[in-house]
């Protein structure tokens, strides 16, 4: 219900991470006008709709006055839509002045419309008397900023939000059961899960899904856990606060040894917080989510492209470990448009793990459910329909041994607990390892996690222009696998770059290499706003400083 707002970024580097200050602000509510003047930048320019009566309050800027109301007043009879359509008049504005040809936003508007003649031409119609107040009004404005085509440059790529992109590996990665309870901001992904397997997963009119919107979040993870006990490949998605109601649950699947997903896209807490806005608040809770000596794997997936990707990835993880797997995305990876490479359809099997069939019972002469029998802390199970009289098995979230059976024993708890660590150690070597860019040179590393790649490449080409040269590492899953260690041993100084006030990550970090320590400096955003490369830069070429 407040007001919001909508930022393009467009660069010719390629940098697309957030910037704190805008060139250009088109402010059209009265109410935010005095405010959105400290969005732009000293040089920047200001278009304010003449209905915001507001004096201009900084004389470092260029405040164009435009009369959008008038403009509009012609285009149709109805206010409500005169009111609408001032949306596009102040896009045809900017696109005159920026040098946007005509024929590319009418194939625009064709598109976002399709095929709804008469407000495509409303909304051309709308486009093309911004062009012209422009042309006739703006031609001593003296505007410095104009947009070229980049043959190819796009070639083979989309635009699409990471909740989108989720839903879509879920799909193609087996997906069979989706619970949820509605929140901010992962409501869309569910959404597009739905449409997606409507389209997909239907034949001859049966579908093989199943999509069951829960009266809670309690209820939802408690449905997902008992599809994974079943053989379903199930998940739920949800958000911070949702998480917090999962604790319970998410304790049984880790001890009981259930396969299940939680999707959680971050938002600013605590409590209701911000739900708009974007943080990585929930790393610690989602790492150690419940009571007792609980540690989970963390999918962190940095792109639309890994949220694709974890969506099979996160559930085979599931399967082969027999465990909770959450993955944590965010509001700004989940809700808004990125660029990305097109998805390659998935070419890896599924992997389901020790899941023991009737003839494989048979050879074995049955099985103990919580035995490791392998060494990799990983025990045999069977799912609900194989046909033998050895499949069934007790799943106990209360102390048990090998056989499932019932113990209050000291020795056979403490046997149990070791045999799960040794599982959490397998896990290293099973989730996705970090993506590393090392330079030779580079004595300062950075490390980050999630949404905060966007701003990395532009805060390393700034400090490369100030003489620190980096390398950087990003970090996709816990438990660490090896190269974290390893990156943090090769560099002198390590920068932990996160979205959090709190510096979760470098906790973790600190609690599991504490030798190394004294290498490690935190790098911390958490106003609700995505990370920018200026806090980056000047945050790490302040502490070289003073480290030097």
């Amino acid at each position: 219900g407040l007001p919001t707002w909508f930022s393009i970024r467009v660069n010719d580097q390629g940098f697309i991470g957030r910037k704190k200050l805008a060139d250009i602000v088109v402010t059209m509510n009265p109410a935010t006008a005095a405010e959105d003047f400290k969005l732009v930048r000293p040089g920047g320019f200001v278009f304010l709709s003449s209905e915001c009566k507001v004096a201009a309050p900084r004389t470092d800027v260029t405040t164009v006055i435009v009369p959008f109301k008038d403009i509009t007043q012609p285009l149709s009879d109805s206010i409500k839509l005169r009111k609408l359509l001032i949306n596009m008049t102040y896009v045809g504005v900017l696109a005159e002045l920026l040098g946007i040809p005509a024929d590319v936003m009418d194939a625009t508007i064709d598109h976002q419309f399709g095929d709804k003649a008469s407000v495509i031409d409303t909304n051309k119609k709308a486009i093309a008397a911004g062009r012209e107040y422009a042309r006739l009004n703006m031609t001593s404005l003296n505007f410095p900023f104009r947009v070229q085509p980049h043959p190819k440059q796009n070639d083979g790529q989309m635009l699409i939000d990471g909740n989108t992109a989720s839903a879509m590996g879920l799909v193609f990665g087996g997906c069979t059961f989706v619970s949820w309870y509605p929140i901010t901001p992962s409501s869309s992904l569910v959404e597009s899960f739905i449409e997606l397997a409507e389209k997909y997963r239907v034949k001859e009119n049966q579908r093989d899904f199943a999509v069951v919107q829960a009266e809670d979040e309690l209820a939802s993870i408690g449905m997902v856990v008992g599809a994974g006990w079943a053989g379903a490949r199930a998940v739920t998605a949800t958000s911070g606060p949702g998480i917090s109601l999962m604790a319970e649950a998410a304790g049984l699947a880790y001890y009981a040894e259930i396969p299940a997903v939680i999707w959680d896209v971050q938002r600013v807490g605590p409590s209701t917080g911000l739900p708009t806005r974007t943080m990585q608040g929930d790393l610690l809770k989602a790492y150690y989510l419940s009571h007792g000596d609980t540690k989970h794997v963390v999918l962190l997936p940095s792109t639309p492209q890994e949220c694709f990707e974890f969506g099979q990835v996160a559930m085979d993880l599931a399967e082969e470990l027999q465990t909770l797997v959450l993955v944590l995305s965010d509001l700004d990876l989940g809700m808004n448009l990125h660029a990305s490479k097109k998805f390659a359809y998935p070419t890896t099997p599924i992997k389901r793990g020790k899941v023991l069939t009737a003839e494989e019972l048979e050879k074995r002469g049955g099985f103990q459910r919580y035995k490791d029998v392998d060494g990799d802390g990983i025990g045999y199970r069977t799912v609900m329909g194989t046909k033998h009289n050895l499949a069934a098995y007790f799943t106990r979230g209360t102390g048990h041994d090998e056989a499932s059976g019932y113990s209050e024993k000291p020795d056979v708890y403490k046997a149990n607990m070791d045999r799960l660590a040794r599982k959490f150690e397998t896990a290293r070597l099973k989730v996705p390892p970090p993506v590393i860019d090392k330079r030779p040179q580079a004595k300062v590393g950075l490390m980050a996690y999630g949404s905060s790649r966007e701003s990395l490449a532009e805060a390393r080409a700034h400090l490369a222009a100030r003489g620190i040269a980096t390398s950087q590492m990003l970090v996709r899953a816990l438990p660490f696998s090896r190269e974290v260690k390893e990156f943090i041993e090769q560099h002198e100084h390590v920068y932990v770059i996160e979205q959090n006030r709190d510096a979760q990550m470098a906790a973790i970090l600190k609690a599991e290499y504490p030798e190394l320590w004294h290498k490690c400096k935190s790098v911390l955003h958490y106003d609700g706003m995505p990370l920018d490369a200026d806090t980056v830069t000047e945050s790490v070429s302040q502490a070289e400083a003073a480290w030097n």
